[in-house]
């Protein structure tokens, strides 16, 4: 099933509409000067795969830190300091 489209300024006009839309499981995809922004999709369906989707943010995450390294590696910090940083907590 595809999102449904709406531009952002349709969305905040008729913003009742659009969750009640949702809440009998469509999925609506909000644009912005033609850019998809935002997806907004049930309650339900987000709580099972929301452990999917942290694990892609991180993955994300982690690329982007790897190529801002490939670009210049003295931004890298040492696995002890790294380690020692998880240890204390902060």
């Amino acid at each position: 099933m595809f999102p449904t489209k709406v531009k952002s300024g349709d969305a905040r006009a008729n913003w009742r509409s659009i969750l009640d839309q949702v809440f009998t499981g469509k999925d609506m995809l909000i644009e912005r000067n033609g850019k998809e922004i935002a997806v907004m999709i049930p309650a339900v369906d987000y709580a099972q795969i929301r452990e999917t989707l942290e694990e892609m943010r991180a993955v994300r995450e982690a690329d982007t830190a790897y190529q801002e390294w490939k670009k210049d590696p003295s931004v890298a910090r040492s696995w002890d300091k790294i380690t020692a940083e998880l240890d204390s907590g902060e």
